[in-house]
């Protein structure tokens, strides 16, 4: 389903609203405030349960990252620093990357995270369906990689690629040890996967939590670490409590120390209680696809009456009580790196405009429920969206509101709530099946904008294109800056490209997905990864 190039820095990434939750990098435990405690577990309230702890979706690499140590990580100002890899070597035709590993890292199950492993976990994700998300990020691009010797492994590249070791900081590149791998079941591996990370999984109690155990042997933290050393404490408790109410309140009753998803209606109450973290998530926003291949929307007149008629942004800053930014460009994120601003000013509300493009596009009827109708058909639109997992009952009741609005202009929007096995199982692939259906994607990196956006042809079919919109000129703009090696250009590329996508109207923003943080007084050093947001619990402890 996160930036240089932003003008301003503050919601970059990880945004501190109130003391005491983020601390500078720094080998004392104490770096965080108060007085430490060796061990205690730590009881974490997430939101949803996902279907192995590794994989492609965002809810997997939350937890994957606490067991799975990468390559390389995400530093707070955007460059990429050291983890398993020392240090790296960068072709000069830039299709080359050349890593030296730590000496003597082991996996939890004895084997050495050596060049082999390294090569063996690309591999994986790239040609045995191991990760999907890893796969898309690093396609067309990646080609091979190969054990040098014991500490040094090559990636080759089909053409450059410079956001490439950006991408690999996310945690779906969590690297796996492939001896257990290969001789596990698949269900072992989905539910206890072996890493080198600072946890390990000692117990899933589906439905309810995973316990991850400290590492004692951790020897491989990442360059961004706030200590040295094994985890602080002794478990992570990582319970799913999906309503928000019951989740927030756990801090308050002592069940939880950290809670995932602040409902927005409690984020005031939250920063005069407790340390409050929140992220804007980088990568495509929530915003609405829209299909362009069949029903109302191939015209992009209608589109656009669609865009301009509704206030998503006075509806986002009331439902989410102003915690949550509207964000007007539908293809990547303010948090993203060549972020185009004036792109996201497109389509403010302005309902004559709307009503003016509909009566040019021959919607000039309306029927006794004062729905628009063209040639005797009502202008009906079919807007899907993800209940539950992608939409919280706040997002649900933004829908709601502009479906009140879009009703005034004379569209009669249906919305219909659909459940995660439903949404990614299939029912509403086919263009058919919905008219619209918003969603976000998180990436660190504007080649997102490949991901999303790339044709989709019978040979290379683009699941992820759910406007289903094929455009040569846009294609070609982002392949261009996905191979420039100058930033600045490749930024102006990004920003042609969601330009492109803007002036047609192929998609419609709505606002940026977060990820919003509470964390009781008394644990400190719970920090965020820079790529996805991920929190980070092998440098935290209790205080006395």
């Amino acid at each position: 389903m996160i930036r240089p190039s932003r003008a301003k820095t503050a919601a970059l990434a990880v945004a501190v609203l109130a003391t005491g939750a983020l601390s500078a990098c720094g080998s004392e435990p104490a770096a965080g405030g108060g007085t430490p405690k060796t061990g205690g577990t730590i009881v974490y309230g997430h939101v949803q349960e996902p279907p192995c702890i590794f994989g492609g979706w965002i809810q997997q690499a939350y937890i994957s990252r606490q067991v799975l140590d990468g390559l390389v990580t995400l530093a707070e100002d955007g460059t990429v620093k050291p983890w398993l890899a020392t240090k790296w070597a960068v072709s000069p035709d830039g299709t080359k990357y050349t890593f030296t590993l730590k000496d003597g890292v082991k996996f939890t199950d004895g084997t050495a995270v050596d060049a082999e492993a390294i090569a063996w976990n690309f591999d994986l994700w790239e040609n045995k369906g191991g990760n999907s998300t890893a796969k898309v990020s690093i396609d067309p691009y990646y080609k091979a990689a190969k054990a040098v010797d014991a500490s040094t492994v090559e990636i080759e590249l089909n053409k450059p690629f410079p956001p490439f070791l950006t991408l690999i900081t996310q945690g779906y590149f969590g690297i796996q040890s492939p001896t257990a791998f290969k001789a596990r079941t698949e269900k072992e591996n989905c539910e206890k996967p072996i890493g080198s990370g600072g946890f390990t999984v000692k117990e899933w109690k589906h439905g309810e939590e995973v316990v991850l155990a400290k590492n004692p042997g951790y020897t491989s933290w990442p360059a961004t670490a706030k200590h040295e050393g094994p985890a602080i404490v002794d478990e992570v408790r990582w319970k799913f409590v999906a309503d928000g109410v019951s989740r927030y309140a756990s801090l308050s009753t002592g069940e939880s120390h950290v809670v995932y998803e602040v409902p927005t209606v409690n984020w005031k109450d939250a920063t005069s209680r407790y340390q409050t973290i929140r992220y804007i998530t980088p990568g495509k926003p929530v915003s609405f696809y829209i299909n362009t291949k069949t029903g109302p929307f191939t015209d992009a007149a209608v589109r656009k009456a669609f865009a301009y008629g509704a206030d998503r942004k006075a509806a986002v800053e009331a439902g989410f009580h102003g915690v949550i930014p509207y964000e007007g460009n539908p293809a990547v994120s303010q948090a993203t790196p060549g972020y185009n601003a004036e792109a996201a000013k497109a389509y403010a509300y302005d309902p004559a405009k709307a009503n003016q493009l509909l009566d040019e596009a021959g919607w000039t009827q309306r029927n006794g429920d004062k729905v628009r109708t063209k040639d005797g058909q009502p202008l009906t639109i079919k807007l899907v969206y993800g209940s539950g997992f992608i939409f919280t009952q706040e997002g649900a009741t933004v829908l709601q509101v502009l479906q009140e609005q879009w009703k005034q202009i004379g569209f009669d929007v249906k919305l219909i709530p659909a459940t995660q096995a439903e949404l990614w199982g299939g029912k509403y692939s086919d263009p058919s099946t919905f008219d619209a259906t918003p969603s976000y994607w998180t990436s660190p990196a504007p080649s997102i904008l490949w991901i999303v956006w790339r044709p989709s042809t019978a040979d290379k079919p683009n699941g992820s294109n759910r406007s289903f919109y094929n455009n040569e000129t846009l294609s070609t703009v982002i392949q261009q800056a996905n191979s420039e090696a100058d930033p600045a250009k490749a930024n102006d590329l990004y920003g042609q490209a969601q330009q492109i996508i803007q002036d047609d109207a192929a998609g419609i923003g709505l606002y940026t997905q977060n990820s919003t943080y509470a964390v009781a007084q008394n644990l400190k050093n719970v920090w965020l990864e820079k790529s996805q947001g991920e929190p980070v619990f092998s440098d935290a402890y209790f205080t006395g």
